[in-house]
């Protein structure tokens, strides 16, 4: 089986965490492959006795069975864009704090690798955006499984966010700037900035203002068939562009569009695991403390 392996440096502590992962691909007779940004990491005594391969993100990964991302949900968004329209799937091991998409915590990683090699798991796939831009930004990792922020940048000052539905002009966001977001990532920033809770399969868009200067304009949710388009302005001269945490500048002259993304993230759902379930443990939703 073809396993690839990401993650971010870790310290001491973690290290012995990291050489068990490799332990355990290493008695499954694992052929691995290590991203190169997380290979120099390795080099410690323990993982001398292990031997890989060293893959390049943005090189084709169809010819890996499973990727695992060893991190947190930062290392799993930064893992997606390794696999691109391979579709991959991905199995994200949690070594950070939330692990609201790297849902496999360290207690349950030997029982996880056990049953990804029985091939005993379902597959939960999540759509993606897609920016285009007359400036190229991000090249041909522009796609993105959390969301898309347009936000000021170098000044206090809000910045004017025009925005357009499939042509139709939609209202101009005077604020701090505005969020697209997947079903995925509503869950994240959007939720923090007011936006609601949406299920992954709904097949949405949420548009969400950052600390709108007009309180009267909400959150909208609209079909990811739909084409969204924005024209900036603002006092400054740049501003800020970010697919999940990827951030480009741009100038008043961008001209930016958000489509449904044609591939799909795959991430691996063990057996028990479910999205709703997930809203309960990282984020206590419906907990009531009287009870």
């Amino acid at each position: 089986m073809k396993i690839g392996v990401h993650g971010k440096e870790f310290n001491r502590q973690s290290a012995a965490f990291i050489e068990l992962i490799f332990g355990l691909l290493d008695q499954h007779q694992a052929d691995l492959y290590v991203s190169e940004k997380f290979e120099p990491f390795l080099n410690g005594a323990a993982f001398r006795k292990y031997r890989w391969k060293t893959y390049r993100a943005g090189s084709s990964l169809k010819k890996l069975d499973v990727l695992l991302s060893i991190g947190g949900d930062g290392t799993l968004l930064e893992s997606v864009t390794h696999i691109g329209a391979a579709e991959t799937p991905i199995l994200g091991i949690n070594t950070g704090r939330l692990g609201f998409l790297a849902t496999i915590s360290k207690e349950e990683t030997e029982h996880a690798i056990q049953v990804l090699f029985q091939r005993n798991y379902t597959i939960d796939k999540r759509a993606m955006l897609r920016l285009e831009s007359n400036n190229k930004l991000f090249g041909n990792q522009n796609f993105a499984l959390n969301d898309c922020t347009i936000l000021k940048k170098d000044t206090s000052s809000m910045i004017t966010v025009h925005t357009y539905i499939d042509g139709e002009f939609l209202n101009s966001y005077w604020a701090d700037g505005i969020i697209v977001s997947t079903p995925t990532g509503s869950t994240g920033y959007s939720l923090s900035c007011g936006g609601p809770l949406v299920f992954p399969r709904s097949g949405n868009f949420i548009i969400t203002p950052v600390s709108p200067h007009n309180l009267a304009v909400r959150p909208i949710v609209v079909a990811d068939t739909s084409e969204l388009s924005f024209e900036i302005e603002g006092r400054s001269k740049k501003f800020l562009v970010t697919l999940d945490s990827r951030t480009a500048s741009v100038d008043a002259s961008a001209r930016l569009k958000v489509k449904k993304e044609n591939f799909k993230a795959h991430l691996i759902q063990l057996k028990g695991q479910h999205y709703f379930k997930t809203l309960r443990q990282k984020l206590n939703w419906g907990l009531d403390i009287r009870n």
